[in-house]
């Protein structure tokens, strides 16, 4: 009989989700070393809004961008609404906060231990690591996410790193 553990249930949560979102689930299982080769690429933008009425904050950004709001898509819940992105290109996300509102980045990797210690080594500073994601610093100040694949086709476009 096996056992299963937080882990095991995590990897096949994660698994699950890589099948549904047609994503190639190898690229879940790096190292966690973080030291072997790797991809990573721009993910998407995430307009933080300090606001009690996210889908106004919706509405507004989505025509302002051109973007329809997507409130069937998987990533719409809680503090989040996406709006609906090209194929290949970065994913918007509309994100309640409770800081001040400002927008930020996520790059999207198959090695998230590995791309962390490359944009440590460039100067960024590690602000917080997540279940899912690590909140990262640049030297000039600005905040980003280092996340697990999240868009279709990768590595397609993406920065390949030794």
């Amino acid at each position: 009989m096996s056992t299963r553990t937080p882990s095991s249930i995590a990897c096949t949560f994660e698994l699950k989700l890589a099948i549904n979102r047609h994503i190639d689930a190898s690229t879940l299982f790096a190292s966690p070393e973080g030291t072997d080769m790797h991809y990573s690429r721009l993910c998407a933008l995430l307009i933080d809004c300090r606001t009690s009425d996210l889908n106004e904050a919706a509405r507004f950004w989505g025509e302002a961008l051109g973007r329809p709001v997507d409130p069937h898509h998987p990533g719409s819940r809680g503090n989040y609404l996406m709006l609906e992105s090209p194929p290949d290109e970065p994913i918007v996300q509309i994100q309640r906060v409770d800081h001040e509102s400002r927008v930020h980045i996520d790059i999207e990797t198959d090695d998230i231990p590995a791309e962390v210690v490359r944009l440590t080594n460039l100067g960024a500073k590690v602000v917080d690591r997540l279940e899912r994601w690590v909140v990262m610093e640049a030297p000039t100040g600005q905040r980003f996410c280092v996340v697990r694949v999240q868009r279709p086709g990768f590595p397609k476009n993406a920065n390949h790193w030794d």
